[in-house]
């Protein structure tokens, strides 16, 4: 035989032993109750082979019933005497064999509870000899198959009849397990769950499977523990081997014809409650217990769940059934929620006192106690109260308290039935406002009064005001250089007349015809006049004109110096004249609105002027002539905002800045019309308080290159200059917005 096989039958031999444990505890509940109270008198003890130990628990009288259970961390067995009296004259006897530790017994309430401490945990069972309750607790693993053997299971309680195994569904809970339910065609299958490393290992010795159910279920994608199910026949029984990954807890509970399999994940950390994307995980804080029972009662099972918490728990009338647990390490509260959630049960705790009851049961006791109170309300006396409001407006709070309230509903079912609230209003309840003191007239019952109160001191407080404060900056650079020329030749020769254009020649050469005859009559006029005066000065002649004429001209057409020169000699002229401009500009425009407003109340400022222009509509009637209209254009600069206040101190601006200026006006003929230039930015930002933000920015850059030329001669290096004129231009623009809020708080921080 294998070792593996050694311990499989070990760990099945404990088991009879602890079945065999509440088989006697059951026949006790069984025998008749004692009209007298018993008596522990003593304990005592006697170590055996392979560290077996027997502790014989000395009554005054036979018991007539005991309740056992233990608890893995510390490892415990506690039993219950009830209606049984402490008689000991020491508290506590140690032990210290095998995996027996001490045993200790106190009482309270009418009853003794004998708790033995162990080393680790052990098998045991109890048996009743007389007057004597013998709890024999084993000494370890390698003594649980002979226990086992030498106390064989009672066969009255030995497996009850074979079922068949209908069905294995697998489920996903809220909190990330994986659920397993086995579903049975009749009731009494007899499970038991072990975990062995990476896998928890189900074995129904007396359920068989059928062929379409033995198979293996991958069940990864459903994001558990779980990773996959196989399902076969083992030895006349069925055996589920389920495998899992990462770290895991166990348990099982029976009810019915079902058999429900837990395998919780064990993280880290925990999800937060009320996180985005995050469920809200229940954390069970209890003391960890383990329950090993087959089909016991409910209100047993609820009793010793009282025991581990020290709490009160009373259990209604309805409370009924019995369910079969294995639960191995569980906290004592996920205990009791997964036996409630077994039986269609629900719980309500009031301090130290837990009410168990079925669901439907709680809930119509709910129903019946809100139908009760709020019939109480309605018949409750009407009061009469003033509330002056000192910031806010009492219209506007009335029609919160009412009209705009979002929690008007159809009242309850019963003695509420067809009663509609108004707000936070009573159906009674009435409010009325004074817009002169601006006060609230409130009619309604005392506790509606209280909390409109309530409301209204919340609300009414100062808020808090925001200054705004925009600078528009506009820098503009504009930068142009011209370069011109002009140059010709001009003179006679020979009676030839030439400069730079025919039409100058013919005048030139008509100008010297007229004055050479001028000059020789002159000169006649003198010779006939020396005749008679020969000391007659000499007549003065008019010298010949030579005028300007431009072969080039390429000039500027604003210039801001020229260098000219002529050159004259022998009837020629030559003109020469060079002209070069160069503008620089730089410019800003500064605009700063500022603003104050309260929170989230739009605010707007502007300044500016209108532009007048005049427009030309027809005459109403049929007649045509035409009548001039006088319009406006406005030129603004406006900072339009609402601000709103977070609850971290920030500010959260939607606005709007606006500036416009007049460009220059275009000539018509009905007159002048302005040309305007137009800024706006419209956003949303978030800001802190004090920090000034850049919420807008345009940059324009225009370069422009200009060349007027004689063909061909202008591309002459160098010479080419004088037969061309260039011109170049840059300018640039930059449009920044900043915006600094700031927040003056005036109402306290909620």
């Amino acid at each position: 035989m294998t070792a593996m096989n050694i311990n499989r039958q070990q760990a099945r031999h404990g088991r009879y032993a602890r079945l065999v444990g509440l088989g006697v505890w059951l026949c006790a509940l069984a025998l008749p109750a004692w009209a007298q109270q018993n008596t522990l008198q003593d304990i005592r003890y006697q170590a055996g082979a392979g560290g077996k130990v027997d502790i014989v628990l000395q009554l005054a009288r036979p018991m007539s019933e005991v309740q056992a259970f233990t608890t893995d961390d510390p490892p415990r067995i506690a039993i219950d005497l009830p209606d049984t009296a402490n008689a000991l004259t020491q508290r506590r006897v140690t032990i210290g064999s095998g995996a027996t530790s001490a045993v200790s017994a106190v009482e309270a309430g009418g009853r003794t509870r004998v708790v033995i401490d162990l080393f680790r945990a052990a098998a045991y069972e109890t048996r009743v000899e007389g007057n004597n309750l013998i709890v024999s607790v084993a000494g370890g693993a390698g003594t649980v198959a002979a226990a086992a053997a030498a106390n064989p299971v009672d066969p009255a309680k030995r497996p009850p009849a074979a079922v068949n195994l209908a069905n294995i569904d697998f489920r996903r809970s809220e909190e990330g397990a994986g659920r397993i339910v086995l579903s049975f065609d009749g009731e009494g299958a007899a499970a038991d769950m072990r975990s062995e490393g990476g896998r928890v290992v189900i074995d129904v010795v007396n359920a068989h499977i059928p062929e379409n159910l033995r198979k293996r279920l991958d069940v990864v994608d459903f994001a558990t523990p779980v990773q996959t199910i196989d399902a076969r026949s083992n030895a006349g029984g069925t055996r589920l081997t389920v495998n899992a990954s990462g770290a895991f807890e166990t348990l099982a509970y029976q009810t019915g014809n079902e058999y429900v399999v837990e395998v919780v994940p064990v993280r880290e950390t925990q999800a937060v409650a009320g996180t985005i994307g995050a469920l809200p995980v229940k954390r069970y804080t209890g003391r960890p217990v383990t329950f090993n029972f087959q089909d016991i009662p409910v209100r047993t099972v609820l009793q010793l769940v009282a025991e581990e918490s020290n709490l009160n728990v009373v259990a209604a009338d309805s409370v009924q059934g019995n369910v079969t647990l294995r639960l191995v390490n569980v906290p004592w509260d996920q205990a009791l929620d997964i036996v409630l959630r077994a039986k269609s049960l629900d719980k309500r705790q009031e301090g130290n006192v837990i009410w168990v009851a079925p669901q439907a049961e709680l809930a119509a006791y709910e129903q019946a106690k809100e139908d009760a109170r709020i019939a109480i309300e309605q018949r409750s006396e009407m009061i009469t109260e003033y509330i002056p409001v000192n910031y806010g407006s009492a219209e506007d709070i009335a029609s919160l308290l009412t009209d705009e309230s979002k929690s008007a509903q159809g009242g309850a079912a019963g003695g509420a039935a067809g009663v509609v609230s108004r707000g936070f209003l009573s159906p009674r309840g009435s409010v009325s406002f004074d817009r002169r003191t601006n006060t609230l007239l409130v009619i309604d019952i005392p506790k509606k009064v209280e909390e409109v109160k309530q409301l209204v001191a919340l609300l009414d407080r100062p808020v808090d005001q925001v200054l705004i404060e925009a600078r528009i900056v506009i820098a503009t650079d504009d930068f142009a250089r011209d370069l011109g020329a002009r140059f010709g030749i001009s003179g006679n020769k020979d009676n030839a007349y030439f400069s730079g254009n025919l039409e100058t020649n013919r005048d030139n050469r008509n100008s010297d015809v007229s004055t050479a005859i001028e000059n020789a009559n002159r000169l006649r006029q003198w010779e006939i006049e020396r005749q008679t005066n020969p000391g007659a000065p000499p007549p003065v002649l008019t010298a010949p004109s030579i005028t300007r004429g431009l072969n080039v001209n390429l000039p500027l057409q604003n210039q801001a110096g020229a260098l000219a020169f002529s050159i004259l000699n022998a009837g020629y002229l030559l003109d020469l004249e060079l002209a070069a401009m160069q503008t620089e500009g730089r410019g800003e425009v500064i605009s700063n609105p500022r603003i104050i407003t309260s929170n989230q109340r739009e605010a707007v400022i502007r300044q500016g002027d209108e532009v007048g222009y005049v427009t030309i509509s027809p005459q109403q009637g049929g007649n045509n002539i035409p009548i001039p209209n006088v319009q406006f254009k406005e030129v603004l600069l406006e900072l339009k905002v609402t601000p709103t206040i977070t609850q971290d101190g920030r500010v959260f601006l939607d606005m709007g800045v606006k500036k416009d200026e007049i460009a220059s006006f275009v000539s018509t003929s009905i007159g002048d019309v302005p040309q305007i230039n137009t800024r706006e930015v419209n956003t949303a930002v978030l800001v802190e308080s004090g920090q000034t933000v850049v919420i807008g920015g345009v940059y324009e850059f225009k370069s422009r290159e200009d060349v007027s030329k004689v063909p061909f001669l202008g591309d002459v290096p160098m010479l080419g200059n004088l037969f061309k004129r260039k011109g170049r231009s840059n300018q640039k623009a930059e449009l920044l917005i900043f915006v600094t809020p700031r927040i003056l708080n005036v109402a306290p921080r909620p």
